[in-house]
């Protein structure tokens, strides 16, 4: 068997098992603090979008860990970027996305704000290990925040009834904990094996590891949001399916690079501060727009979802050129 066919192999299963192991994580988690007596908000806007992330925090350790700090970076910003473009373009081509709750109108401009802290970082072309000590710790102010605005939530407010649908019901403590247990280990085990056969194939096919962690890694770490976004959408959890995005983008940026900082600091690939940061402010600048609608119905049509696809189709369109030149 030839070595790229092997890592192509690796990178599918390490993927599988990385979806499947996050599921049954934030299925342990959740089930766990719900039989523990944690409302359901609390759990929903705590545990399950760190779960969600899981995936890409792992990914990005693991590859800053071997070495690979460009891998962890453009994992963490092309997920945001992914996030954006491809899962809320997607979902908002199915189905219009309505904006109403509180809860994410808060949130926004705390993405903005990390966003940008997250981009002065890189636009030296390097991170440091202090940076990414100041990424963790506004990434547990965050959780702080959450949890305070999950007991003085509205009980009006539409994203309640949302999570409550989507929570799993209680079961036993052991039976929650093995699933936790085994959910954690298989995500370390699964993210290595991504990470060794992606940088397999970077090698091989002559790619920057910046671009393997922007495109396959990226787009393989962000199924689960894509895949719970549209399924929200379809059911008209729109608030939920936002929500996911935006608490997965202040994650990645807080908690993804962050570790990745920590782990692994050093130089960067230039691309990443000349063109990759831009692109993902751009994006998320671009659905808060898209969002706000001043004095008009609050949501993100049909027509937006497209613009945002297209916006995917041409950056990737963009980093096959870089590679190509």
């Amino acid at each position: 068997m030839s070595p790229l066919l092997l890592a192509g192999i690796f990178v599918i299963v390490g993927l599988i098992l990385l979806i499947w192991s996050a599921d049954r994580f934030v299925y342990g988690a959740s089930s766990l603090a719900r039989t523990l007596g944690i409302s359901p908000m609390i759990v929903g806007l705590t545990i399950v979008a760190m779960g969600s992330s899981a995936p890409e925090m792992l990914v990005s350790s693991s590859a800053a860990w071997q070495g690979y700090i460009d891998t962890s970076v453009g994992n963490a910003l092309g997920s945001n970027i992914i996030n954006v473009l491809l899962v809320i373009g997607a979902a908002a081509l199915l189905k219009p996305i309505a904006v109403s709750s509180i809860t994410l109108k808060r949130e926004y401009p705390l993405l903005i704000v990390f966003s940008l802290l997250g981009a002065w970082f890189i636009s030296d072309s390097s991170l440091t290990r202090t940076e990414g000590i100041i990424l963790l710790a506004a990434f547990a102010g965050f959780i702080v925040l959450l949890i305070y605005l999950a007991r003085h939530t509205d009980n009006n407010d539409p994203l309640i009834a949302e999570i409550d649908a989507e929570m799993p019901q209680p079961t036993s403590k052991a039976r929650s904990i093995l699933w936790l247990v085994t959910g954690l280990i298989l995500l370390l085990a699964s993210s290595q094996l991504l990470v060794h056969g992606a940088i397999t194939i970077a090698r091989i096919a002559g790619v920057s590891d910046l671009i393997i962690g922007l495109t396959i890694i990226a787009i393989g770490t962000s199924l689960p949001e894509l895949a719970a976004s549209v399924i929200g959408i379809i059911k008209g959890e729109d608030d939920l399916a936002l929500g996911n995005i935006i608490g997965s983008n202040i994650f990645n940026i807080l908690a993804v690079l962050g570790l990745g900082a920590v782990i692994g600091p050093g130089m960067l690939d230039p691309a990443a501060a000349g063109r990759d940061i831009y692109v993902m402010l751009g994006a998320t600048v671009l659905m808060l727009l898209m969002s706000a609608r001043l004095g008009r119905v609050q949501r993100i049509n049909r027509y937006e979802g497209a613009l945002l696809l297209a916006g995917f189709v041409g950056y990737q369109y963009l980093l096959f050129q870089s590679v190509t030149v």
